[in-house]
């Protein structure tokens, strides 16, 4: 073999090596990645499974706002040793606008609030189709409920709850039900001629969005809850529904907003709450974006949770 064969034989060797250090390179990553990915699952689930853990926690009152049995509020008195009226804390729970989920897997949640020295509302609404749970949604009704729920809300807790303070309202809600708060708290935003428009803004402390699916559509490119953005906002007149439903359309709000969204979830990942910080910047407003490493999506309703006080604290800065 001549030296010039020698030499493209050795090209072509040290090629191939390079080409096999490639493909082991990539298969490692793929294991990595796997690897990630499972820990990542067996995270998620051992934070569910913590959050759903607790019993739930029987309200002192409860209080219709429609006629529909989901049309109800329970109403939790405040237990902390504070002086003078409590901070209303309004509750919207998540679980994807699904019908499986209601309002008695957050109770922990909202005692723990209660024990903290604030009253709590625990707003149920309707959910999903009524014939099949895994439907997210139902339009208009999901949103009828949210906006007759708050708009009764002051002299519901004025009955049930004489120890509240109205005034010094705070929304909050986790996951879909944070997408509702941030919602709600933009009502006044809407166009003219909405049903849910308001007079004019709500008489708000601010929004505690925990979680929230925040940004429909970068919701919808992650495809959250297997689809659920897309079941919400229905085939026929997504667009036209977004306009009305997506709370980063609904810019700006004029109303302080903190995001506590944790890094590490799988569930609603970060980027959902980010592209909302990122259209509110657009718009002009800049929210409290709170990203806590570690932590993923049921930790932050877990009173058993550090996420959970941190949740607290937030609530707390803005209600007193």
């Amino acid at each position: 073999m001549t030296d010039a064969a020698d030499r493209a034989a050795d090209r072509a060797a040290a090629r191939e090596a390079t080409r096999e250090a490639d493909r082991i390179a990539a298969r490692e990553a793929d294991r990595d990645a796997a690897c990630a990915a499972d820990r990542d699952a067996a995270r998620e689930a051992a934070e569910e499974a913590s959050a759903f853990s607790h019993p739930v926690v029987a309200p002192d009152s409860t209080a219709a706002y429609g006629d529909h049995p989901d049309q109800v509020v329970d109403f939790h008195a405040p237990r902390g040793v504070r002086a003078g009226r409590a901070p209303l804390v309004a509750v919207l729970h998540g679980g994807a606008w699904r019908a499986r989920y209601d309002r008695l897997h957050v109770t922990p949640f909202v005692d723990f609030l209660a024990r903290r020295g604030f009253a709590v509302a625990n707003i149920e609404y309707r959910r999903g189709d009524g014939a099949a749970d895994d439907v997210a949604g139902r339009w208009p009704e999901t949103f009828d409920d949210v906006a007759a729920a708050l708009d009764a809300l002051p002299a519901l807790a004025a009955r049930e709850l004489p120890g509240a303070d109205p005034g010094k309202l705070v929304l909050t809600g986790h996951s879909a039900g944070g997408h509702l708060a941030l919602w709600a708290a933009a009502r006044h935003v809407l166009p003219a001629g909405s049903p849910w428009k308001p007079a004019g803004p709500p008489a708000l402390r601010g929004v505690v969005a925990l979680a929230p699916i925040a940004h429909l559509v970068r919701a919808a490119e992650l495809d959250v809850c297997g689809g659920a953005v897309r079941q919400l906002l229905g085939p026929d007149t997504p667009g036209e529904r977004l306009a009305r439903a997506d709370p980063a359309a609904l810019l700006p709000t004029g109303i302080a907003t903190t995001l506590v969204h944790g890094r590490a979830d799988t569930v609603v990942p970060v980027a959902v709450a980010e592209a909302y910080a990122d259209a509110a910047a657009e718009a002009g407003e800049t929210p409290a974006l709170t990203l806590l490493d570690g932590v993923g999506h049921f930790p932050l309703i877990d009173p058993e949770a550090d996420a959970c006080a941190l949740v607290a604290e937030e609530i707390a800065q803005l209600a007193w």
